[in-house]
């Protein structure tokens, strides 16, 4: 690699940050930035996330734990919505990058970006949060069972947004190629017996954007299971919406949990 190519040698602009991934963004910036050139998917005006906030009966004071904010789209959104702190935790370190870039642009004074692995952390942390948002993050774990359960050590409210396993409706999904699922197998994690359904990433590896696990595979979950795994774990109170059994990606939903004993 040349250094001096890594120079820019025009007029400072924004732009000029977000064009370091250039076609590699997934979102779009809200107004006034939405000009400029990124994504596509308004994940800084997610629908999901304004409905998970009116759940929550606001999110104002509130101390989050945001785990793989991509580019901070939704870190945006609780900020907006009067967070008092939001830690977003990051281990793809291109989604890292453009999460600070964001930052930037966006003038974000609440949210404080950290690089590395949201496991480890919920692992080692003392710290207790008053909402964990997982959006778009458990069908990439090797262990989902495992995510909801470290959650729930740091947090009694819960906010997921999900793919999950339905051997029909994938079949009759012309977007996903019959070899994409290879196995299922029965296991049992914390006395929590359940099925687990192998995702291989195949193709969508090849793209520098790529914004999924960090594997070569990951492990799905049924909606049944992961509803049952949730109340395992203490979040009794579930509320759901915006199934999209069609999502060209496989089923998907957001569902709010939240522990009435907590």
């Amino acid at each position: 690699m040349d250094i001096l190519n890594q120079y820019i040698k025009k007029l400072p602009s924004y732009q000029n940050a977000l064009d370091i991934f250039k076609e590699e963004w997934s979102s779009k910036l809200p107004p006034p930035y939405s000009e400029l050139t990124a994504g596509n998917a308004l994940l800084f005006q997610d629908p999901r996330i304004d409905w998970a906030i009116q759940q929550l009966n606001g999110v104002k004071g509130n101390k989050i734990l945001e785990l793989g904010p991509l580019e901070g789209g939704h870190t945006y959104m609780l900020e907006n919505s009067g967070a008092n702190s939001i830690l977003a935790i990051e281990s793809n370190t291109r989604s890292y990058l453009k999460c600070l870039i964001t930052k930037e642009i966006l003038n974000l004074k609440q949210a404080h970006f950290q690089l590395g692995d949201f496991i480890h952390y919920l692992k080692h942390t003392q710290e207790y949060y008053d909402v964990c948002i997982a959006s778009g993050v458990l069908y990439h774990m090797k262990q989902p069972a495992e995510l909801i359960h470290l959650i729930s050590k740091v947090s009694r409210k819960v906010v997921i947004w999900t793919h999950y396993y339905d051997q029909k409706l994938i079949k009759n999904n012309p977007n996903i190629k019959a070899d994409k699922f290879s196995a299922d197998l029965e296991v049992e994690y914390e006395g929590f017996k359940h099925i687990v359904h192998k995702q291989n990433y195949q193709d969508a590896l090849g793209w520098a954007g790529f914004c999924g696990g960090g594997e070569n595979f990951s492990m799905w979950l049924s909606r049944q299971d992961i509803l049952s795994c949730l109340n395992y774990f203490g979040f009794n109170e579930l509320r759901f919406e915006f199934e999209q059994a069609d999502h060209p990606n496989g089923p998907s939903f957001c569902l709010v949990g939240v522990k009435s004993d907590g």
